[in-house]
């Protein structure tokens, strides 16, 4: 019996060419195949139903160019059509039901989802079927739409199976009285969408996620959908797609479990060289195994290299399908932001001194508490727990790009108030530093403020009988501060734990201004209002206290007294 599915992925394997996540998914598939049938696992992989869209796919005819040629499937493609079809629950419907699949720009995305689309809405049995395909703009949610149409135009067996009508953006199949329709986020698209299948182009170009959950949530009933994701990776850590694409690897790697999910990307390693051309079919299956198009990657890449700067990031991302981040002007790469994680919580440091820093918000938005516990060899500790009113984070869900739901449930944050609650509560976020405190016996050396709104807190701050210390938000004031964390940070010296993902989220949200002197403090993005900071500008407020006070520590008043005295009276003589 043909298996093209499994031989690909075997030979893959053995090759060592592709990158490490491709490989990892053709892993998956041969590992899977060990256990298929089993009670902890009750799938079946038919080459059968594979084989099926692949012949399909062959018999169709690419219309586009000089003249019209014969679809020709090769190497990934073969894997990426054949696998999510493949694939079967027990009961003979598909395992998968959503995929996403990453890899360079014009590597052919949009046209194997074109593929895709007319082949479940006329030839899956499915009757009465709604298929879309789906982007934030109408102009992007058509690419995929008119791959559709193109197929069926070049080919006179699908133009009677099928009944094209442009103006609406719309197909529908003859046979099975499906419809395949293009949407988009600015003509309406919302939530009840049925989709047996849909396909969501460039995901890396989304604001959040809300077009994708639609689809996804709309199709709950259905024994049979496929919500097809595609993009080419971008220069936004702070996204949707980034969380998508970071969930995905975690699927492929096996520390997390979506047995639905297809996942396949097409991406260099971490470590490769970027200019090597043996590279290039990593995150280009397609373009790079063409002599043409190989050529034209090598024309890039040498610009790219010779120019950098902005040319060379358009290059990683969109040729090498890489994530990346301008980081001129960022607080911190999260690259070495991610290496400072660790498993240590306030639990484990119980009796230590610690210094606090707090980030008081205007009332009603995000406020954080930070506590930096010194540990051995110049390393410190930062914890940090942020407070919002009720009714702010039920708007900020809506309006930022940031779960503060899942935060809440995760104890990350906690949410005062009912729903008409707009203030924060500062009597009861002292509380909860009390208890903190008391909890975990932790020695207070001091409290650093941010003095905005915290006319009314500092009768309460000095109960803890600590010096405290008013963080002024001038560059020259906060500069030594926000220089020492960028460079502990970078050389390891700090620690978080890992599920501090509300304070991870707000570093990537951070960048660095500098006044007129070069003196520099943290800030957000231009036109980026909604994504906060303060949990970082906290945790710079805890470092430059235990700055400031370790400072005085090292004071000897006695000696500079009797040095002063000893002056004066020299000066006498």
């Amino acid at each position: 019996m043909i298996d093209r599915v499994t031989e690909y992925a075997k030979k893959t394997i053995d090759e060592n060419k592709m990158g490490e996540l491709h490989i990892l998914a053709c892993k998956r598939h041969l590992e899977d195949l060990k256990r298929q049938g089993t009670k902890d696992f009750p799938y079946i992989w038919d080459p059968e139903k594979s084989e099926r869209i692949l012949q399909y796919a062959e018999t169709l005819t690419i219309g586009e160019g000089f003249e019209k040629k014969q679809v020709k499937l090769v190497g990934g493609q073969i894997f990426d059509f054949g696998c999510p079809f493949g694939w079967l629950k027990l009961n003979g419907k598909r395992r998968f039901r959503r995929s996403y699949k990453s890899m360079a720009r014009q590597n052919g995305k949009s046209f194997e989802n074109g593929i895709k689309g007319t082949y479940i809405a006329g030839f899956s049995g499915y009757n009465y079927g709604k298929l879309f395909t789906v982007a934030t703009k109408k102009r992007q949610a058509r690419i995929a739409w008119e791959e559709m149409k193109k197929f069926i135009e070049a080919d006179e067996d699908l133009q009677e199976l099928f009944e094209i009508k442009d103006y609406k953006s719309l197909i529908i199949s003859n046979d099975t009285k499906s419809t395949i329709e293009a949407l988009s986020k600015e003509g309406g698209l919302d939530e009840g969408f049925r989709a047996i299948f849909a396909s969501i182009d460039e995901y890396h170009q989304h604001p959040d996620a809300k077009t994708y959950k639609a689809i996804y949530n709309g199709t709950r009933a259905l024994e049979e959908t496929l919500i097809s994701i595609i993009t080419t990776r971008g220069d936004k850590l702070n996204s949707a797609c980034f969380e998508m694409d970071r969930y995905c690897i975690n699927i492929l790697k096996g520390i997390a479990t979506a047995e639905d999910f297809f996942v396949d990307i097409y991406a260099l390693n971490e470590k490769d060289d970027i200019f090597n051309p043996q590279n290039l079919i990593k995150a280009n299956p397609y373009l790079a195994a063409t002599e043409q198009g190989l050529e034209n990657l090598i024309t890039d890449m040498n610009t790219a290299r010779d120019m950098g700067g902005s040319e060379l990031r358009d290059f990683m991302t969109k040729s090498l399908n890489l994530w990346v981040q301008n980081t001129e002007d960022k607080f911190i790469s999260p690259q070495k932001w991610k290496k400072c994680e660790s498993e240590l919580e306030l639990k484990d440091l119980e009796g230590k001194k610690c210094y606090v820093g707090l980030d008081l918000s205007s009332g009603g938005d995000l406020t954080t508490l930070a506590i930096e516990v010194p540990l051995e060899d110049e390393e410190f500790f930062i914890y940090t727990h942020s407070f919002m009113p009720r009714a702010r984070m039920e708007e900020h869900v809506t309006t930022d790009i940031a779960p503060y739901d899942l935060w809440e449930t995760e104890n990350l944050i906690t949410v005062t108030g009912g729903q008409s609650t707009y203030k924060n509560d500062y009597k009861f976020i002292i509380k909860y530093l009390k208890d903190i405190i008391e909890e975990y016996d932790l020695e207070l050396q001091g409290i650093g403020y941010d003095p905005h709104n915290a006319d009314g807190f500092l009768g309460d701050l000095e109960e803890f009988g600590v010096p405290l210390l008013e963080i002024k938000q001038s560059a020259r004031f906060l500069h030594d501060g926000t220089e020492d964390m960028q460079l502990s940070i970078e050389s390891k010296k700090i620690k978080y734990n890992k599920k501090e993902e509300l304070l991870s989220y707000s570093v990537s949200n951070a960048k660095i201004v500098k006044n007129s002197f070069g003196e520099k403090k943290i800030d957000k993005e231009k036109n980026a209002k909604n994504k906060r900071i303060d949990p970082v500008d906290a945790m710079i407020d805890a470092h430059i206290t235990q700055m400031k006070l370790k400072e005085e520590e090292t004071v000897d008043y006695n000696k500079e007294m009797e040095d002063y005295l000893q002056t004066m009276c020299w000066n006498r003589r």
